[in-house]
């Protein structure tokens, strides 16, 4: 038997990614195999997402000292190992069937990291293992500590195979305290850790509690200079698990990432993106343990695949704010499909830092399961950016305790059930600020297909009085089993059509401060605040 044919002959199946087999030292190994089908129906011109391939060529971790025991820190061997198939020209590397305990991994150019099945990959714990680096954190240049898994400025990258990655996030995040059992909450405060001054979340280290004590901004910390004053907080500093930078023809496949620090897959600024049979686990209650963040991206496939998150599930942003702007990437071109969302805070989301704008989105054939919002679309004044080109057609929901489809552009930070009547406030402020290069945009939206049973209030329309949401069709939609009706406020241009919705309050529809209003076929022209209850046919 051919020498070349019998080393490849013998490479583990779920790794060998449609291997080429040929004589030619140089044939290469394809990519997701995608089935043309996924970009049936597309509304926009979308070119196919490239896929990457890689020479065929692999080194298995073992060779390069690795030991599976879950003890042995194979952080070197993993990188080396890596390094060995970049340095070829690309290729794969095998992480076998084993308990691999290590510290960040870094991909390069032309490598398919591939976890056979059985590969439980489990990130060190270790704060001192992740350096603080600079990088982006919710739209905003910042610090934060390496991630368990990264890649920057590369090209023909992968994560593929059966395997299992676990981002240690446990010992990471803050939790609160309302969102445990009292047994749970008597455990981990047993464990250690901090306690805020009003006893209702707990910090894993003194640096974490430090670090929640310095910010003002969400997740990033203000007043933080020297480098000793980012060290003071490094416990703060959670890392997204999967970074991926500025890179090009990447492909995530098949594996399982869960328990990150804070946000699980983050492809930032990244072209020819494609998650394919993904499983993304979060606990329901990691704060900010976001499934799918994907920012400033342009040519993505999120199909086939199952997101289980504590925060929002598959999310699209373009940075935050003036740093948003002035990056200017839109998320754009992605094609979103056949996909499964258990928990989240949003099954399918727009923002809230989208100020690069995002455009160009269909969103086909998902489901989602006890999310507490269903398609969620959120931003607040000062972002600025345009949302355009949305289009959402068949999803299927159940037991989504607020609104199936949420419209809110005065968001604040929380999650939905969070919110109290305190923080509507501003929504009902009177000053009316001027229109700016901070005023975001959402328009040209189109849902249809959409059924629901058992939610909170079936929709909610929330714009801004400067900015009203625009050119939004909502068609073919039940939600059976609402607590309440729906509501649209501040929009211009809503068209409403074969709506059903089933609660106490009746299939009904109040409008206020909106204009152009089409429901059945009847044009509202202009609705004051003194508002309007319209019933659906």
């Amino acid at each position: 038997m051919n020498s070349f044919i019998k080393k490849y002959l013998v490479l583990p199946v779920a790794c060998a990614l449609s291997l080429l087999y040929s004589t030619n030292s140089l044939a290469a190994s394809k990519g997701s195999n995608i089935d043309p089908a996924i970009y049936n129906g597309v509304p926009f011109k979308m070119q196919k997402v490239v896929q990457p391939s890689f020479p065929v060529y692999t080194a298995n971790i073992l060779d390069f000292g690795a030991k599976g025991d879950g003890i042995f820190l194979n952080t070197k061997a993993i990188n080396n190992a890596i390094k060995k198939v970049n340095a070829k020209g690309g290729g794969t590397v095998v992480i076998p069937s084993g308990l691999w305990l290590t510290g960040p991994i870094e991909l390069l150019s032309n490598v398919n990291l591939c976890a056979e099945q059985n590969a439980l990959v489990v990130f060190t714990d270790d704060y001192n293992a992740y350096p603080i680096i600079k990088t982006s954190f919710e739209g905003l240049e910042t610090r934060r500590c390496q991630s368990p898994i990264s890649a920057r400025n590369a090209t023909n990258i992968a994560i593929t195979g059966k395997g299992i990655f676990d981002g240690s996030g446990d010992a990471w995040r803050p939790v609160k305290k309302d969102k445990m059992t009292e047994a749970q909450w008597k455990n981990l405060i047993k464990s250690g850790g901090v306690l805020s001054a009003d006893k209702k979340i707990w910090y894993p280290t003194e640096k974490s509690f430090k670090g929640a004590s310095s910010t003002e901004n969400f997740n990033n910390p203000t007043g933080i200079n020297t480098n000793a004053e980012w060290e003071s907080i490094r416990e703060w500093l959670r890392p997204v698990m999967v970074s991926i930078v500025k890179c090009k023809n990447v492909l995530l496949e098949g594996v399982t990432f869960k328990n990150s620090p804070s946000w699980c897959l983050h492809p930032l600024s990244c072209e020819n993106i494609t998650i394919n049979k993904v499983n993304v686990s979060n606990p329901w209650y990691s704060q900010n343990g976001d499934a799918l963040d994907m920012e400033s991206c342009k040519n993505a496939l999120i199909i086939n695949s199952t997101f289980d998150a504590g925060d929002d599930a598959i999310c699209l942003k373009s940075g935050k704010d003036e740093d948003g702007r002035r990056r200017g990437e839109p998320c754009q071109n992605v094609i979103v499909k056949n996909n499964l969302v258990l928990h989240g805070h949003g099954g399918f989301v727009v923002g809230s830092e989208m100020s690069g704008g995002v455009k160009n989105i269909f969103v086909s054939n998902c489901s989602f399961v006890g999310t507490d919002v269903g398609l969620r679309f959120k931003s607040t004044r000062g972002r600025g950016g345009v949302v355009e080109g949305i289009y959402i057609d068949h999803i299927n929901m159940i037991n989504i305790p607020n609104e199936p489809l949420l419209f809110d552009l005065f968001y604040g930070g929380k999650a939905p059930d969070e919110v109290t009547e305190e923080d509507t406030k501003e929504s009902l402020s009177t000053t009316i600020p001027p229109v700016t290069v901070e005023t975001p945009v959402f328009k040209d939206i189109h849902i249809s297909n959409v059924f629901c049973k058992k939610s909170g209030r079936a929709m909610f329309f929330n714009g801004l009085p400067e900015m009203k949401i625009q050119n939004v069709t909502v068609k073919n939609v039940i939600i059976s089993d609402a607590k309440e009706g729906a509501v649209v406020s501040q929009a211009d241009g809503v068209v409403m059509e074969n709506i059903k919705i089933t609660s106490p309050t009746g299939n009904s529809l109040s409008i206020k401060n909106a204009n152009n209003i089409k429901v059945d076929g009847i044009l509202f022209k202009e609705v004051d605040e003194k508002g309007k209850t319209v019933i659906f046919k």
